[in-house]
């Protein structure tokens, strides 16, 4: 089982789940797909999911029995329904579930995996089989990247143009950034409202919170391209930028880009439940806010510091209108920086370090360095490995990262640049998401079992059409992209 459970006990016996197995309780239906079974319910044995008031279980936690006659599923609520039967899932074999019992609660309540669309846009049943994936191995949060200089993915129906313009490219680059080279080929997509809407439903579901991304005000070239205004008045019109890398075209500070971003989060938040928005915050160079006379104005009236102080200020604004809203920000590390409200929940990018620094300032804290997390960064340096961005990071330190008992949980990012499709991004993917399953989930950590279990669990992916990159010790490398 990946991740691995807190306890388990096997006893003599095997339980057939086959297709004609009966499923009973809240949200039979949905168990009975993920299982596989048939909705006749006309062979031996019975999967029952039951509702209990156990304290120790928590929002997430469950348990479960197996006997020869039936596989009985306990937990408090919804999600711990779904990850017991994800569990059940696991254990099916020829032969079939081993008999024993299960009692399994995750160590992080936020377990998340960032998919960046915006530098490739990709189809909605590409969204809704990761989504899938995800449930498999407990993870509950997928952050949505979907805006960046590359692209803007988001329909905002009061800005049509964020999508009509920003979301289109003239070409992208081939082969690794500094080569320079472009591959002639327009690029572009974009998700309706009422796309995300039903992508939300989906991952609910399946205990999969959708927490949506727009950058402010940094990686917003897009933007920019769409609406010119948004931009600096002495600089040239720009558009949907065609290479990787930092843009240095940031928002403005005027109020009518505070209403824009304010239009934006309105539309957002009525479309992701989620009671976390994230509104980027990385990476922004501010040199036109240095020389801009409304910026300097802005510093003035706010009593800023200096031009440099303008990205708490943003940090500040944004937090505040989604607090509003009822919801909660949540931002790159770099906002850290400056000065940003309490409650704002910081996502630790930029080393292990920020992780306890954004705790030490009293924030609530997602691990996701880029040491131990960036799964976009190659995995090995040897021969034939495909472009990334960066590397290597090894199966065996991701595995061997512990993000501590003080955040909020952890994330692994699969950044687009290098993962053009969904053959590329599962291979970097998998089998390391895995190891940040584990990571995100159990309290205990040991390699060699890790292993022994990774193996097994291997031909799970290949029955689901998953392209991961094979293990050195299992032979080379599946793909060379």
């Amino acid at each position: 089982m990946i991740p691995l459970v807190a306890s388990a006990r096997t006893d003599q016996g095997r339980f057939p789940l086959g297709p004609g197995t009966r499923v009973s309780g809240p949200h039979a239906g949905l168990a009975r797909e993920l299982l596989g079974l048939d909705a006749r319910g006309d062979g031996p044995g019975e999967v029952v999911l039951g509702l209990v008031a156990d304290p120790s279980l928590g929002a997430e936690g469950y348990t479960l029995t197996v006997t020869p006659d039936r596989a009985v599923i306990a937990a408090a609520g919804a999600a711990g329904l779904g990850w017991g039967v994800q569990t059940l899932r696991q254990l099916d074999a020829p032969g079939g579930v081993p008999c024993g019992t299960v009692r399994d609660v995750p160590r992080y309540a936020w377990r998340g995996v960032m998919i960046d669309v915006a530098r490739w846009w990709r189809p909605v049943s590409f969204l809704r089989s990761y989504v899938d994936l995800l449930a498999l191995h407990k993870f509950n949060v997928l952050h949505l990247h979907l805006t960046d200089d590359q692209g803007w993915r988001f329909e905002v129906r009061a800005h049509p143009s964020l999508t009509e313009i920003g979301a289109r490219r003239a070409e992208s680059p081939a082969g690794h950034a500094r080569e320079g080279r472009s591959d002639g080929t327009p690029h572009g997509g974009f998700y309706t409202q009422r796309e995300l809407r039903d992508l939300v439903e989906y991952a609910a579901a399946r205990g999969v919170t959708v927490v949506p991304e727009i950058e402010f005000p940094g990686h917003s070239q897009a933007a920019i391209a769409a609406y010119p205004w948004l931009g600096h008045p002495s600089a040239e019109p720009v558009a949907v930028r065609t290479s990787w890398g930092i843009s240095s075209h940031v928002l403005n500070v005027s109020d009518r880009a505070a209403d824009f971003a304010r239009d934006v989060l309105d539309e957002l938040s009525d479309v992701f439940p989620s009671t976390y928005v994230h509104i980027g915050g990385d990476e922004v160079r501010g040199d036109a806010w240095a020389t801009s006379p409304e910026a300097a104005r802005r510093v003035a009236s706010a009593g800023l510091d200096g031009p440099q102080a303008l990205l708490g200020w943003w940090g500040r604004l944004l937090a505040d209108h989604l607090r509003g809203l009822g919801r909660r920000a949540v931002a790159w590390d770099d906002m850290l920086d400056h000065d940003p409200p309490e409650d704002m929940v910081i996502m630790a990018w930029r080393g292990v370090d920020r992780i306890e620094a954004a705790a030490r300032a009293g924030h609530d804290v997602i691990a996701a360095p880029h040491t131990h997390t960036y799964l976009d960064y190659a995995e090995s340096d040897a021969p034939g490995e495909p472009v990334s961005i960066s590397g290597p990071l090894p199966l065996e330190t991701v595995y061997g990262f512990d993000a501590g008992d003080a955040v909020l949980g952890m994330q692994a990012q699969l950044w687009g640049e290098y993962l053009p499709t969904k053959e590329r991004l599962d291979y970097n993917a998998f089998s390391r998401l895995c190891a940040v399953a584990e990571a995100a989930w159990s309290s205990g950590r040991d390699r060699g079992d890790f292993t022994r279990r990774l193996t097994a669990h291997l031909p799970l992916l290949d029955r689901l059409g998953v392209a991961y990159r094979r293990p050195y010790d299992q032979g080379a490398a599946r793909v060379h992209l």
